[in-house]
């Protein structure tokens, strides 16, 4: 069912909690924020709230600090870039619960904004601990949760709160669920998944919701090896999962039985070391040799990946088709990007790595949806409740 969102409930004069994701990457010298885009996708949500006079409260974790105040990981520093973004003042605390963060929600006025401090600085936070739940709740009149990135978590900012106060999604969140959920139940056909990454154990879940939905499967990256090996095919020193062999081939057995296309590459660049520089060569997938490993899909694996989706009316696309830090092997997943960018079809991208890749390439703006949840998009489209969206107000 449909969740309520900020349209549909009266903020003006309300003390907000805004849950959002400002997980944001930092440049480990300098604690730069080196991508603002979590910052940049709440924008819509945080500006509906102020211009309609409420009385905003942001609250996010930044990395992971364990329970413990970690001084790199303030918010400040996101606090202020907010500030640019939206070009009003954006007033921050010493923690976010306490003497001190009471006075100044009380003290907020119709549009004003300030934002707590790193919630993971209390491991009370992630054990959903249920007093500092409360304690939270008692900063505000509303809760609006903004973060999907963070709604397969049921830690105390994402569901506990949602105990105590009238819950809804913000914009981001009802986004997100809208996007995903249409993946889940009515997808234009064909439907193509894309998926890869290293390990099959990550996706299992994923793999198999797609084999009852989707139309076709494609895999690259490095839980392909493990495809081929349950194949047959000689992979090298490849990574493979020995104990994921079996499971492999019945999802292979399992698509050929529900008449779900699955395509594994027809060739592979291959090296002997994992480092920049190394040399690499393609080989046809029959060809790689017992001392190289898979580092990416090769030219005709590419083509062929794209002469496949040219037919798809809508793509969901989850995981790098080779080792992308490395630039000579990320080649494989640039291409397939770029095409995806290219093409006519509904594209949705995961979020993690994937959403990471095509920002770094300028492509954002050319895809249908760029998740801003990795977990929370891999556990929503394998079926899963999410916690954090379970908790919110139905439409109806």
């Amino acid at each position: 069912m449909a969740k309520s969102t900020v349209e549909d409930i009266e903020v003006k004069g309300k003390r907000t909690l805004l849950r959002v994701d400002f997980n944001v990457p930092l440049d480990k010298d300098t604690g730069a924020i080196t991508d603002d885009s979590r910052i940049r996708a709440a924008l819509p949500t945080i500006t509906y709230l102020m211009e309609h006079g409420a009385r905003v409260i942001l609250c996010s974790h930044l990395g992971r600090p364990k329970g413990k105040v970690v001084e790199d990981l303030r918010m400040a520093p996101i606090a202020s870039r907010l500030s640019e973004l939206i070009g009003l003042p954006v007033g921050t605390t010493g923690d976010c619960i306490g003497e001190e963060v009471d006075k100044k929600a009380r003290d907020l006025e119709d549009g004003e904004i300030l934002m707590l401090e790193n919630l993971r600085f209390h491991p009370e936070e992630e054990a959903n601990d249920a007093d500092f739940a409360k304690k939270l709740a008692e900063l505000a009149d509303l809760y609006v949760n903004d973060a999907f990135g963070t709604a397969h978590r049921a830690h105390a900012s994402t569901v506990g709160v949602a105990r105590h106060l009238p819950a809804v999604a913000g914009f981001l969140m009802a986004r997100e669920l809208e996007v995903m959920g249409r993946l889940l139940h009515e997808p234009e056909r064909p439907f193509a998944c894309l998926m890869g990454g290293a390990k099959v154990s990550d996706k299992i879940g994923l793999l198999q919701s797609m084999l009852t939905r989707g139309d076709m499967v494609l895999i690259g990256g490095g839980m392909a090896a493990t495809f081929l090996k349950a194949q047959g095919y000689e992979v090298g020193r490849s990574l493979v999962e020995e104990d994921r062999l079996s499971l492999a081939g019945e999802l292979l057995r399992k698509a050929e039985a529900q008449q779900v296309a699955i395509w594994l590459p027809i060739d592979a660049v291959v090296a002997e070391e994992i480092k920049a520089g190394a040399p690499t060569r393609v080989v046809p997938i029959t060809g790689v040799p017992s001392h190289g490993q898979i580092v990416d899909i090769g030219p005709d694996s590419v083509e062929l990946f794209q002469s496949k989706l040219a037919g798809c009316r809508t793509v969901m696309w989850n995981g790098p088709m080779g080792i992308n830090e490395i630039p000579e092997f990320a080649r494989g997943t640039r291409s397939l990007v770029s095409f995806l960018a290219a093409t006519e079809a509904t594209t949705v991208i995961g979020g993690g790595s994937s959403a990471e890749g095509v920002h770094d390439m300028g492509l954002t703006d050319r895809m249908t949806h760029v998740s801003t949840g990795g977990g929370a998009s891999l556990r929503f489209l394998e079926g899963a409740v999410l916690p954090g969206v379970d908790v919110l107000l139905d439409k109806e």
